[in-house]
């Protein structure tokens, strides 16, 4: 093991990523605050503004990925759509499969320059996990309770807001509204057997309110649908953990793009073509499990530094200051400095593994364990 894959796997290292990446966004979350004096004044202005504040904290969690890990992202699509990528407002359909799948979206829309501007239609929980909510409240995303009667209002008003947003956006949607597991798609073959719906393996049922939602709110904003059958090479089951570890992982993702205009308007048509969709990425799923591969010409768009030179800056400005205080407790000699300061670390490996936990898929909702028995 050389020296710097050594370094990957020590706890204090994480300890002080995690440092960097806490006070940065609570920093950069007190920024935020202080921008909404212009959200009245210049509206356009204020997003710009936020879109690069975003960016600078989630690309954090990109450079993880892209130079600690050294993982690896393959595009499997053709040359028309890859042309298109950074260049429209489109819709996002992603399979929900794996604890950083939402990380690997985060790198192609880094490497297409929107990761700022990226948006999702994200549980209402997450509105108060701290840096990950409170960035997101800035950015407009919109949160739904995942009930559709009380959420129908609240998303139909916060999709229009984004109508006439000055950077391009790649909206995410998890249509199947929760992490694949073996209990939650159990039940939710059940349901499709109950509406006479064709069974899918890889894949729960998608619920279709909030894309029939999306595409008829967005309209004359969003010119494409992509959709993005997500793998990982030789059977992987990844975790945000073990890219802290360095554990380099090798990402496969198949891409389709479908003009809006191709979509139905009528709802019931939507909801169709959506289930015909996640047939179709059903096979697809069964084609990479026995070919090892996708179709479509393979793409490998090159990381960029900014992430790389973001993280650095913020470490510069975080670390410094750290450094020089902890060795002035530990200088003093106070056995009660010294303790408040072990305290302190010890808070801050507590809050660090929390939000870690927040992508974990054990300790995931279970929603979707009895709501696939409800009616949209």
């Amino acid at each position: 093991m050389g020296f710097i894959a050594f370094l990957k796997t020590q706890f204090i290292v994480h300890l002080l990523i995690g440092f960097v990446f806490v006070v940065s966004g609570l920093i950069i979350n007190f920024i935020q605050l202080c921008t909404l004096v212009l959200w009245p004044i210049n509206k356009q202005f204020y997003r710009r503004v936020n879109c690069r504040l975003a960016y600078s904290l989630w690309s954090q969690l990109v450079m993880l990925l892209e130079w600690w890990s050294g993982t690896e992202c393959t595009l499997f699509s053709d040359e028309a759509t890859v042309n298109t990528f950074g260049k429209e407002h489109v819709i996002i359909i992603l399979n929900h499969n794996f604890e950083i799948d939402f990380l690997c979206g985060w790198t192609m829309t880094e490497r297409f320059g929107v990761l700022g501007s990226s948006k999702v239609l994200a549980k209402r929980e997450l509105l108060y996990v701290p840096l990950i909510g409170w960035t997101w409240y800035f950015l407009e995303i919109v949160f739904c309770k995942r009930k559709w009667e009380e959420d129908r209002d609240t998303v139909i008003e916060g999709l229009k807001r984004l109508a006439d947003y000055p950077e391009y956006m790649w909206f995410l949607l998890y249509c199947e509204g929760t992490r694949f597991t073996e209990t939650k798609h159990r039940i939710s073959m059940e349901v499709a057997e109950s509406k006479g719906l064709p069974k899918l393996k890889y894949h729960l049922l998608p619920r279709t309110k909030g894309f029939t939602t999306a595409v008829q709110c967005l309209r004359g904003t969003v010119s494409a649908v992509y959709d993005v059958t997500l793998n990982f090479r030789g059977n992987k089951n990844p975790s945000l953990l073990g890219i802290l570890y360095g554990k380099k992982y090798e990402a496969d993702m198949c891409v389709r793009r479908f003009p809006l205009e191709d979509i139905p308007q009528d709802e019931k048509e939507a909801a169709n073509w959506l289930h015909k969709l996640y047939q179709e990425k059903d096979a697809l799923q069964e084609m990479y499990n026995q070919e090892g591969t996708f179709p479509g010409q393979q793409f490998k768009p090159p990381r960029r530094p900014w992430t790389l030179l973001n993280f650095l800056f913020w470490a510069t400005v975080l670390l410094s200051p750290l450094f020089t205080f902890g060795f002035g407790v530990f200088a003093s000699g106070s056995p009660l400095l010294i303790l408040a300061f072990l305290g302190l670390v010890g808070a801050a490996s507590f809050g660090v593994r929390r939000l870690i936990g927040v992508t974990e898929i054990e300790k995931g909702s279970s929603y979707g364990n009895q709501e696939f028995k409800k009616k949209e």
